[in-house]
């Protein structure tokens, strides 16, 4: 223990909750393209399933920072999850607190499995698998395929299931557009952080790519969902006012120049575009999701 007392507001921010769209718009948008299809949805199950999502992302977040500062991956040098490295809370309360919202999420998931059926503790278990397997995958370059798996095609088929009570295929197109921007917050982090986790020992996908590859790699994240967008919707998979979500590509294409000037300018050309990142998948979740919900009464 440090001996600080902590307010409401410090435990909440030490869970990243900048990051929460990640997790929160797979669910969100799923509910909206159920809605779209015609299908029934369990409205009170899609929200419960919402929330308990954040709140395993949390404990992701916070499982993430402990490992990260124990194998020394975060230093006072570290530009990202500074809840420990900043002095403010120790590596047990981080731990803990990791452990306590990962048994909030279980209880509240086995909850949502006694009201929808057994798969959904399929779905949950390999949720809390990857999850806390995922530092060591990071550390071995497969945090991307992780960070897709947990937090776009997991997602995405278990709100179909849980919110109509059977597995819907078509949802399934959306797995790319929402996965590849959440997996841009993970690729981009790691690409600032290059030279850091090299010191560190550890192999991240954006240190085995190198400075520039990583750079294009972060932009094709950000901009193949918008092609996806337009093909689905060319294809008869997203009704024509999904190109609404068209809107996002401003901010897109100016995170992909700050990225593409790091391999010239350094750290400090991408600080912050992670968070930037995570706007950019809320602002694009929410209007595809507002032009499905639309499309439904035209």
């Amino acid at each position: 223990m440090n001996g600080k007392s902590h307010t409401f507001k410090s435990w909440v921010l030490a869970t990243r909750p900048w990051s929460f769209p990640a997790s929160a718009m797979p669910v969100l948008v799923s509910l909206a393209f159920l809605f779209w299809k015609g299908c029934q949805v369990d409205w009170a199950i899609g929200l419960w399933t919402l929330v308990t999502i954040i709140v395993f992302h949390a404990a992701g977040n916070t499982w993430s920072d402990y490992f990260d500062f124990k194998k020394g991956v975060d230093t006072d040098e570290t530009v990202g999850g500074v809840a420990i490295t900043s002095g403010e809370f120790a590596p047990g309360e981080i731990k803990r607190l990791a452990m306590c919202l990962l048994a909030v999420a279980a209880v509240s998931g086995i909850a949502i499995m006694l009201c929808t059926g057994l798969p959904t503790l399929y779905l949950g278990l390999a949720g809390v698998v990857l999850t806390m397997l995922y530092p060591q995958l990071k550390y071995h370059a497969l945090g991307d395929v992780d960070i897709f798996l947990t937090y776009s095609l997991l997602p995405i088929i278990g709100t179909s299931y849980v919110a109509t009570g059977a597995f819907v295929d078509d949802v399934l197109w959306l797995t790319l557009p929402i996965g590849l921007i959440t997996v841009g917050i993970l690729h981009i982090n790691n690409t600032r952080d290059i030279e850091h986790d090299r010191r560190a020992g550890i192999h991240t996908f954006a240190m085995l790519a190198g400075k520039r590859a990583s750079a294009v790699i972060y932009c094709l994240e950000l901009i193949i969902p918008f092609v996806w967008v337009v093909g689905c919707v060319i294809y008869g998979s997203l009704p024509l006012l999904s190109l609404l979500a068209l809107v996002a590509l401003k901010p897109a294409i100016d995170n992909s120049r700050k990225a593409l000037a790091f391999p010239e300018k350094g750290m400090q050309a991408i600080v912050g575009v992670d968070e930037a990142t995570a706007k950019l998948q809320l602002m694009f979740s929410l209007l595809l999701a507002l032009s499905l919900f639309i499309s439904y009464w035209l």
